[in-house]
């Protein structure tokens, strides 16, 4: 599947991911004054990628197909998107930017469960449609850190019920297999951004800082899941120190 991707600025390269229920527009403003040339991509289900059926493997492929050579940058389901980039495709993939990320559930019957609730899920967004399922989901303490100005409802509202709910179904949580496993391969500088606030999530970063060769964790004060959004200058500020000394 070829997705939608589109650049801005010049510079080194770099692709930028999303999470769920966004596009590769919500990048837009982080990244139209920086130094780089900014490949964004709409990912399976989301934007102009309409087709969400697609597994997170196939997808790691689909990413590694469009980006250039270069620094891959994702947050939450972008992370995870973005492990399988460069675990299978090391060629492509020269230092990576992690935000809010995991490795996956150990657990079976934790992930067997969660697979479970990303299917009701998916139905309940085909059930209630886009506007009623983002005000939900917005709705969550894990956004509590954002605001009507930066949870950048207008442009979630751009994707659709199949697109959203197929995401989960094909790439949810639930259905990735765990690669806390294969971390120690990733012989690329990584850097693991979270929020302190957002503890699930940052003790996750620290447990990978443990294992990834040359990972460096940044925990921002005060932040929580959606930390780029949340405290964007010093998103900007930790992205160009690594981008620099890579």
């Amino acid at each position: 599947m070829t997705l939608s991707s589109h650049v801005i600025g010049s510079g080194s390269p770099a692709t930028f991911l999303h999470g769920f229920t966004q596009t590769s527009h919500s990048w837009l403003e982080l990244v139209e004054h920086l130094p780089l040339a900014s490949t964004l991509v709409d990912a399976p289900g989301h934007g102009e990628s309409a087709d969400g059926h697609r597994s997170l493997t196939q997808i790691g492929d689909d990413i590694a197909a469009i980006m250039p050579t270069g620094c891959l940058v994702g947050y939450s389901m972008g992370a995870r998107m973005a492990l399988h980039t460069a675990l299978q495709h090391p060629h492509k993939v020269t230092s990576i930017v992690l935000i809010s990320g995991t490795a996956g559930i150990r657990d079976d019957d934790e992930r067997s469960a969660r697979k479970n609730s990303d299917d009701t899920l998916a139905n309940h967004i085909e059930d209630v449609g886009v506007t009623a399922f983002i005000d939900e989901w917005l709705s969550q303490p894990l956004f509590a850190g954002l605001n009507s100005a930066t949870n950048q409802r207008q442009d979630r509202l751009r994707n659709t019920p199949r697109g959203l709910a197929d995401s989960l179904r094909f790439a949810g949580t639930g259905t990735q297999e765990p690669l806390w496993d294969q971390l120690h391969a990733l012989s690329i500088p990584v850097l693991l951004l979270c929020g302190t606030t957002d503890t699930k999530f940052h003790s996750i970063a620290l447990e990978m800082a443990t294992i990834i060769p040359n990972a460096t964790c940044v925990a921002i004060e005060g932040a929580g899941h959606t930390v780029h959004l949340e405290q964007p200058k010093r998103f900007i500020e930790e992205l160009l120190r690594f981008t620099a000394t890579k």
